[in-house]
């Protein structure tokens, strides 16, 4: 099993924008901005399955 540097390199984007979000929505919430948390927590669990989209279309199988 083989991974492209494209797909781990998209993994590796997610992650950072997972990191930034989830930072965000700790920042937020601490000021008590409950809006911009929630909004937070949805680009979370949207980018969730986007990374396991991009982690199971990028394994490339070599015969």
């Amino acid at each position: 099993m083989k991974r492209s540097y494209v797909s781990v390199a998209l993994l590796l984007a997610i992650l950072m924008l997972n990191i930034i979000a989830t930072q965000y929505m700790v920042h937020q919430y601490f000021y008590e901005n409950y809006t911009n948390t929630i909004g937070a927590a949805i680009i979370n669990v949207i980018l969730f399955p986007a990374a396991f989209f991009i982690y199971k279309k990028g394994v490339k199988i070599n015969d």
